[in-house]
């Protein structure tokens, strides 16, 4: 999804290609996709065509659970590329995933001072640029913005 020319260029939003587009349409329904090696047997995120553990190309798309524990995270406060700078503050977080692999997101939904490492955490689907409470219906939104996983405190927790 280039931006066309003479329009602002948008950082927010990810690129969709053959190989990634099961992991977007599935984001779009609601669930969150790994890749997992048939060699080694581990899970990884961010979507590879090969293991990054063994190298094996034997790798497959595989429904995560959506949970994950909060590993560590950064309250932005400042972000001068668009467009980011309207967004601040928003909580930059690396998570773990309940299946193993670790993923870079955005913790919504929680006061700064309540963050804690280990904390439990939901993934979450929301359309790249729209505002935090709003809710992603299908792969493409109104504007056609891409839906993304991001996560919440576990309200079962």
């Amino acid at each position: 999804m280039a931006a066309p020319f003479g329009a602002a260029a948008r950082f927010d939003v990810p690129e969709i290609d053959t190989f990634t587009r099961p992991y977007w349409d599935a984001a779009a329904d609601g669930h969150l996709l790994l890749r997992r090696c048939g060699a080694c047997g581990r899970a990884h995120h961010y979507p590879r065509e090969f293991c990054p553990h063994c190298w094996s190309e034997t790798v497959t798309w595989e429904r995560a659970s959506g949970r994950a524990t909060l590993y560590t995270w950064s309250v932005v406060h400042r972000n001068d590329l668009r467009p980011f700078a309207s967004r601040t503050p928003y909580v930059a977080a690396v998570v773990d995933l309940e299946e193993g692999p670790r993923m870079m997101t955005e913790v919504v939904d929680c006061a700064e001072g309540d963050l804690r490492v280990g904390m439990a955490l939901e993934a979450i689907f929301r359309t790249a640029g729209e505002a935090i409470g709003e809710s992603a219906e299908g792969a493409e939104g109104a504007e056609g913005g891409v839906v993304v996983p991001v996560f919440r405190p576990d309200p079962s927790s």
